[in-house]
């Protein structure tokens, strides 16, 4: 893929120029308005960060409304799918990355990837194939298919998991699956479990990942 990507963003609360940046991925059908307002729940936490939340770079073929990072065959394996797709779409989340980082001076160290559901395996699959760490990744009801490479090497970027046990879309132990197959790497792992919740997002699990933001931008 080549294409560039564009979406809603957030200038840092601190009205400065941004020291940090959360980069959020939406998941299948979306677009990007609907996660920037996590942005403004992590402003407290990071008042000196831009939020970007690009569209995925493909029309969405099961929502002619929204976009999609790859596509999704019902009729096939999703697991195949995933393993498809996820290679394919991963350059142009790695070039805007990295066009962004030369753009603004700042670098993976200061970035923050976030995603849900598709986007959060997407989070998983590009963030952890960067040769250098970022400053971490939440994937909210994702699951991992490790890149090309991937190994406790490489594993260094420390990673949030939130899933809700009662997800339909993605199964919950996808990202059990990945906390363990993360930490089998030597990757440092947050891992919660929104129990009662489905296939979003809920306060505890936001709790959480505010959390695990505020550990990692203490460290950094």
């Amino acid at each position: 893929m080549t294409a560039t990507l564009s979406g809603p963003m957030l200038a840092p609360k601190s009205g400065g120029a941004p020291r940090q940046a959360v980069v959020i991925l939406h998941g299948y059908g979306a677009d990007g308005n609907d996660l920037i307002t996590l942005g403004a729940q992590w402003q407290a936490e990071l008042p000196d960060a831009m939020f970007l939340a690009p569209n995925a770079p493909e029309p969405c073929a099961g929502n002619p409304f929204g976009f999609q990072w790859f596509d999704l065959d019902y009729t096939t394996d999703r697991v195949a799918n995933r393993q498809e797709g996820l290679p394919l779409a991963r350059p142009v989340v790695v070039r805007f990355l990295k066009d962004f980082w030369a753009q603004t001076g700042l670098s993976p160290k200061d970035t923050i990837l976030v995603g849900f559901s598709q986007g959060a395996m997407m989070a998983l699959h590009a963030g952890l194939s960067l040769p250098e760490p970022l400053m971490g990744i939440i994937a909210f009801s994702g699951a991992f298919i490790a890149p090309e490479g991937f190994g406790p090497a490489s594993a260094r970027t420390p990673v949030c998991l939130v899933h809700g046990d009662m997800d339909n879309v993605v199964d919950p132990d996808f990202s059990r699956q990945a906390a363990e197959a993360l930490e089998a790497a030597g990757v440092p792992v947050a891992y919660h479990v929104s129990h009662g919740v489905g296939h979003g997002i809920s306060p505890d699990g936001l709790a959480f990942a505010s959390a695990f933001i505020a550990d990692v931008s203490a460290r950094s």
